[in-house]
């Protein structure tokens, strides 16, 4: 993506640490980027999405009220979530396999560790604006598609039934 195109990103920074929201503006400005919005908590940021056009979203995993989970299932689950299909980078500390699990099963796009340097989110933010992943319906999941590598040949326990519906269908129904 070109610096003139991501000059025209709105991005949303929900942290409750003023500092972390600094660096992570002044690396998103490194990239082109130069409109922001920024929540200390969940429940503020809820309302700007609400309200506000957002490109993507980048949020911290550990925040008082609603942790970042709990505010990406309400993004993507939420009765009155006016955009469910918004890219959502967590950006954390917390890196241990429980927490990584836990944000791709509330729906997260991608997941990024803190320190985190200005290539990691560069690439993650390439990634989220140049290849946008399907979404998935479940039972119990709505998201981007957990699975990186499409397989025509796994068969396991793990294999998509045919109850799922993509992105792509959900806007069919919706027309």
């Amino acid at each position: 993506m070109s610096h003139a195109a991501m000059s025209r990103l709105t991005v949303l920074i929900v942290d409750d640490n003023k500092h972390m929201i600094t660096i992570v503006k002044t690396l998103l400005r490194g990239f082109g980027i130069s409109h922001f919005l920024e929540a200390n908590d969940a429940a503020e940021a809820f309302d700007i999405v609400r309200t506000e056009h957002i490109d993507f979203i980048i949020v911290d995993y550990l925040m008082e009220i609603l942790d970042g989970t709990d505010f990406v299932r309400l993004v993507r689950t939420g009765d009155d979530s006016p955009n469910p299909f918004v890219p959502i980078i967590m950006l954390t500390a917390y890196s241990e396999r429980s927490k990584v699990l836990a944000a791709r099963d509330a729906g997260v796009t991608e997941f990024c560790c803190k320190p985190v340097t200005a290539k990691e989110l560069f690439r993650k933010v390439r990634a989220i604006v140049n290849n946008p992943r399907p979404f998935i319906r479940t039972s119990q999941y709505f998201g981007p598609d957990r699975r990186r590598v499409k397989s025509e040949h796994y068969r396991g326990p793990e294999r998509r039934s045919e109850d799922t519906t993509t992105a792509e269908e959900l806007e069919g129904e919706k027309a």
